[in-house]
């Protein structure tokens, strides 16, 4: 298994090493705006390291939207998102589900429009999100009829141990069901959560501090058999996060 960290970004690859990740995450632009991602001056370093790389999309990202001002500029920038993760030669794209006001059934729809129009070859991996009452992935149930949606298009998986416990789910077996609804996870986010299961919080915490039992986030690795595994907790000790970890999974 791969273990990394998702870095601030600014010098990647050390940043990476400084906190002992041999895969790295990162934005590409503004996590919290529209506008469209700018080119990286390291990225021809960036494609030549031969570390695992993945981008993660902006938030503002909503392709399940029904308002038009929200989801046609979120087609648009996932698919520069997409460009730009191409060009630093990333392994996929790792997008939040999003919500649909007017029902989650009308956002897996539009979530299969947004998908038959990208133009790339790097992976879209879709990420199970912590809250909202139209969010079109935070319950495993309406993974699985995302899936019968999309699935035919072949986008991959993100799985978020957070957002399962903030969606509260029940840790025990979430990963398993998740499993049997969308057929295999290609990244596990392995994040601890500041706050109470079915908060619908999407706070992450560090492993020492965190509301989830270490027990139950090493269950959760080891069932998904991804084997990509990624940190987001907060960048102060998500090296003692990491090196636990590789301890635990080895």
């Amino acid at each position: 298994m791969i273990i990394g960290a998702h870095v601030p970004g600014l010098l990647p690859l050390q940043e990476a090493e400084e906190v002992g990740a041999d895969c790295i995450q990162m934005f590409v632009g503004n996590p919290q705006s529209f506008r469209k991602p700018p080119p990286r001056e390291d990225a021809t370093e960036l494609n030549g390291a031969g570390v695992p790389i993945y981008v993660h999309a902006p938030y503002l990202i909503n392709v399940a939207s029904p308002n038009n001002r929200i989801r046609i500029p979120s087609r648009k920038l996932l698919q520069q998102s997409l460009d730009c993760a191409h060009a630093i030669g990333a392994s996929g794209l790792i997008v939040h589900g999003g919500h649909a006001e007017d029902g989650v059934g009308e956002g897996f729809l539009r979530w299969r429009k947004a998908l038959e129009q990208i133009e790339s070859d790097v992976p879209v991996l879709i990420e199970n999100t912590a809250g909202g009452t139209n969010a079109v992935a935070r319950y495993v149930e309406d993974l699985a009829r995302l899936w019968d949606s999309v699935g035919i298009l072949n986008p991959g998986f993100c799985f978020d141990t957070c957002h399962a416990h903030a969606a509260g789910e029940d840790l025990s077996d979430v990963v398993e069901r998740t499993l049997a609804a969308v057929g295999k996870i290609d990244v596990v986010h392995c994040n601890n959560s500041r706050d109470a299961a079915g908060s619908g919080a999407d706070r992450h915490a560090n492993f020492a501090s965190g509301k989830i039992d270490n027990q139950a986030l090493l269950h959760m690795v080891n069932a998904s058999r991804a084997q990509v595994l990624i940190c987001e907790t907060p960048w102060e000790r998500i090296g003692d996060d990491i090196d636990l970890l590789r301890t635990a999974i080895s």
